[in-house]
C-alpha cells in the first residue's frame, strides 16, 4: 500500500477545486467562476486498494495586498509544507500570461517533485497548440511530468492517478478509510452559502462576503443553522437582501439545498446580512474565519 501527501496548486480560477473534488469523488471544496473562492488550505483523502492520497487544495496564487490576502499566501505554503508531490495546474485554454510564468517559478522552487497539469483539454480543439506551452513550462523547470488533463470532464484522471500513486512511498493511510475531509461540518456549511452567494450575485458582490455559523443544532433527522453573511458596505448589504428581501430568500432557498444534497437531511437554514466595514483588512477578523479555530477543532 502506498500513502502520501499531494498539493494542488496554480493561479485563481485554474480548476483547482475542481480537480480535488473530481479525485476525491465528492464535493469537499467550493466551486465558482470567481477568482480567489477558496480560502483555506483543504485537505480531500482518496482511499482506495492501492493507497490513500491526501490531497490539499490552495487558494490561487497571487501577490496579495490585504490581510485576508496575506492569509490566503499562508495557506498556499501551508497546502506544500510537508508535502510529497505537488500538482502546478495551467490553465491551458487561455493564452499564458506573465503570472503563469511566476507559478511555475514558485512551484518549480519546491523541493518535491513537481507534476505540471494543463488543465481544461476540453476546451482546447486543435491539441497541438498544448507542444508549445509544454515547451516553455519546460524551459522553467524540469517537471516531473506534463500531464493534460479536465477536471471538469474528468479526462485523464485515471493516468494523473496511476503517475500520483508511482511517486508516493510505501506506507499505510494516514487517516480511517471513510475520512474524506478535515473540514469540520461547520465550516463546509458556511462554503456552501457562500458559494451559492457567488454564483448568484455575479458581479454585483465582489469577494468582500464571508459566511460565520452564527447557531447550529442537530439531531437524526434535521439540521438547523443560523447564518451571518458578512459584507463591507451598506450598498452590498441591499444588493443581497433585494427588494423586499427577495433576493436573500432565493438565496437562502438555493443554499439550503445545497445544504441538504451534502448533508443528507432536512434542513432549516436563516439567513442575516451584517456590514462589518474594511473586514478583508481586519487582522483579526480574518484569522477568525481560519476553520482550525473553531471550538473542537484542534
Amino acid at each position: 500500500m502506498k500513502a502520501g501527501f499531494v498539493s494542488i496548486l496554480g493561479r485563481p480560477n485554474a480548476g483547482k477545486s475542481t480537480l480535488l473534488n473530481a479525485l476525491v469523488g465528492t464535493k469537499v471544496s467550493i466551486v465558482s467562476q470567481r477568482a480567489q473562492t477558496t480560502r483555506d488550505a483543504i485537505q480531500g483523502v482518496l482511499t482506495e486498494a492501492r493507497g490513500q492520497i491526501v490531497f490539499i487544495d490552495s487558494p490561487g496564487m497571487h501577490r496579495p495586498t490585504q490581510e485576508l490576502g496575506k492569509r490566503m499566501a499562508q495557506e498556499i505554503e501551508r497546502a506544500a509544507a510537508g508535502s510529497h508531490l505537488a500538482l502546478l495546474l495551467i490553465d491551458a485554454s487561455v493564452p499564458p500570461a506573465d503570472a503563469d510564468r511566476q507559478a511555475a517559478e514558485t512551484a518549480g522552487a519546491l523541493r518535491m517533485p513537481v507534476f505540471a497539469l494543463l488543465n481544461k483539454i476540453d476546451k482546447v480543439a486543435d491539441k497541438t497548440r498544448l507542444l508549445p506551452l509544454i515547451e516553455r513550462l519546460r524551459e522553467i523547470h524540469d517537471f516531473a511530468e506534463f500531464v493534460p488533463i479536465s477536471a471538469r470532464k474528468r479526462m485523464q484522471l485515471d493516468t494523473l492517478l496511476e503517475l500520483i500513486f508511482a511517486r508516493l512511498p510505501q506506507s499505510p493511510g494516514y487517516f480511517p478509510d471513510d475520512y474524506i475531509t478535515d473540514q469540520p461540518q461547520r465550516f463546509l456549511a458556511s462554503e456552501l452559502i457562500r458559494e451559492r452567494i457567488l454564483r448568484e450575485t455575479h458581479d454585483e458582490v465582489p469577494h468582500s462576503v464571508a459566511v460565520i455559523i452564527e447557531d447550529w443544532t442537530e439531531n437524526a433527522s434535521r439540521l438547523r443553522l443560523s447564518a451571518a453573511v458578512i459584507v463591507e458596505r451598506e450598498g452590498q448589504k441591499a444588493i443581497l437582501i433585494g427588494k423586499k428581501g427577495a433576493k436573500l430568500k432565493d438565496l437562502g432557498r438555493k443554499a439550503r439545498e445545497s445544504l441538504e444534497a451534502r448533508f443528507g437531511c432536512a434542513v432549516f437554514l436563516e439567513l442575516f446580512v451584517k456590514v462589518r466595514p474594511n473586514w478583508r483588512n481586519n487582522r483579526e477578523f480574518v484569522r477568525g474565519l481560519d476553520f482550525r479555530r473553531l471550538p473542537g477543532v484542534l
